[in-house]
């Protein structure tokens, strides 16, 4: 490794640990400076012949010629009073424990769950939100397309859900990163640069503070397309939170530390965790094999096609079903085009540490293969969700989509005890866990288009089957109140909290 890339590598690790320093310190100091020349010069220097390196050079289009991105970064002016934990669980620890509480951990997607996360928070928020990172549909999809790097979509999703909304500065905070642009892709590009220059009204009620921390990442994510000028990148209802997210991963080259930034940048509960199930740098494809042999590649293409034209809407019933029922998903290669190429990534190490300490698993509604088995077919989640003897819930959709057409209540418990089993993915690693070991209760919302087999889910070893009141969205159909929802799972987790005292 010669000089200067020594030298980037050690102005990053530098930066990484002092900004991890600086948000867990006890003391809230003023200032930040990593954003100054001798830091940006990790992405943005080239070396001349002579093998010195030249000045730096930040590329970030029309007007930021002008020296308009601040070199010192003033903190949030939040109380950041909270110790150094983890990385691994964002490095929030906090300074007032909530053991009555019950703490839980869900299975979920970027989508279904996330209308009752608000109502969540009123049982526990000791929750840990394990998400898969393998979308690679919508805004996240011409990210990805442009910069690589794992699917952030539905990490920002369950983040700005989470987001804190006690103040007018947190709600505008939110509306900023929970901002998509215009479809229009020239005025969407417009619209991102008047996001820039700080000259959209979306900055309203932003103090300087958070201002100068969140535009940073965003004129860091547009330097690094920029950097990148064989490829066109198209804003067209592009996720201003996604591209803060991807920002902030590629400055500091850690998914984890992105979250991190994320969630104390949105005021996220010190004890809400928010787990990509692998914890990863690199671009992942997620593939489906179906029952008469064929391979399906990328999420999008097996959920939501691209023959469906206009933006993708993941609550949409309409879209056909698949010619054949899906027999297991696996991740792929992303290099080449090779079907036949699969990939075994590890497991996110907290998911497990999590998965082991838990009073409640939960596997949420919403898309069965593309965002519960991207994380149940992990090495490792099957034996651990297997020897727990604490309540594991399945909420059931109410009602069918592309993949699930035709199926039971016990059709779910079969896809999802396979996937934990690895059933068809090769005999090494295969187990022969029931079902019963990993689910032990079903909760139904009523009046659901998917019939409840009570006699197939009782063979299964599975007899608490509890119906929960409904709501009528006219987008997907019959999906859960979520007050009810959130009542009976309590009630399930509290009669486990009761046996266990």
């Amino acid at each position: 490794m010669n000089g200067p890339q020594k030298l980037k590598g050690l102005y990053r690790k530098k930066t990484f640990l002092f900004f991890i320093h600086l948000f867990c310190s006890q003391k809230n100091r003023k200032k930040i400076k990593f954003l100054k020349k001798n830091v940006i010069l990790q992405n943005t220097e080239h070396v001349g012949n002579s093998g010195e390196m030249a000045a730096p050079c930040l590329l970030l289009g029309p007007s930021f010629c002008k020296p308009s991105l601040p070199l010192f970064l003033p903190i949030p002016k939040i109380p950041l009073h909270l110790p150094y934990k983890t990385m691994a669980a964002h490095c929030h620890c906090s300074s007032n424990p909530r053991p009555t509480q019950p703490s839980l951990l869900v299975f979920s997607g970027g989508t279904a769950f996330n209308g009752v996360v608000e109502e969540l928070k009123k049982l526990t928020v000791r929750v840990a939100h394990v998400l898969p990172v393998s979308d690679d549909g919508g805004s996240t999809a011409e990210i990805v397309r442009v910069l690589g790097g794992p699917a952030v979509g539905d990490i920002r999703s369950r983040c700005l859900r989470l987001a804190d909304e006690s103040t007018s500065e947190a709600l505008a905070v939110r509306r900023l990163l929970g901002h998509r642009l215009h479809i229009n892709p020239p005025q969407a590009k417009s619209e991102w640069y008047k996001i820039l220059e700080e000259e959209h009204s979306l900055w309203e009620g932003v103090s300087k503070p958070y201002r100068e921390t969140i535009r940073a990442f965003l004129a860091y994510f547009q330097n690094e397309i920029l950097r990148r000028p064989n490829e066109s990148f198209c804003f067209s209802n592009g996720s201003v939170g996604n591209f803060f997210f991807a920002g902030a991963r590629i400055f500091f080259q850690s998914l984890d530390a992105a979250i991190f930034l994320f969630s104390r940048v949105s005021d996220i509960p010190a004890e809400s965790f928010i787990l990509p199930v692998i914890s990863t740098n690199d671009r992942l494809t997620l593939g489906c094999e179906l029952w008469d042999g064929t391979i399906i590649r990328g999420q999008n293409e097996i959920s939501h096609p691209t023959n469906v034209k206009g933006p993708v809407d993941k609550g949409r019933s309409s879209v056909p079903a698949l010619p054949s029922r899906i027999k297991r998903v696996f991740y792929m290669s992303s290099e080449g085009t090779n079907s036949l190429h699969e990939v075994f990534p590890t497991v996110n190490p907290t998911v497990l540490d999590q998965l082991s300490n838990v009073d409640c698993i939960v596997y949420a509604m919403g898309s069965l293969f593309t965002s519960l088995c991207p994380s149940l077919v992990l090495l490792g989640i099957g034996e651990i969700i297997s020897s727990r003897s604490c309540p594991k819930v399945l909420l059931l959709n109410g009602s069918h989509d592309r993949e699930t057409s035709g199926f039971s209540a016990s059709s779910f418990v079969t896809a999802i005890t396979d996937a934990l089993n690895r059933t068809y993915g090769g005999s090494h690693n295969c187990l022969r866990n029931l079902p019963s070991q990993y689910i032990n209760t079903v909760l139904v919302p009523k009046d659901g288009e998917i019939p409840i087999d009570i006699q197939s889910l009782s063979s299964h070893g599975i007899f608490d089957v509890v119906v929960v009141n409904s709501i009528h969205d006219p987008k997907v159909g019959t999906i859960f109140d979520p007050k009810s929802l959130i009542n009976a799972l309590g009630n399930v987790v509290s009669r486990y909290m009761r046996t266990k005292n």
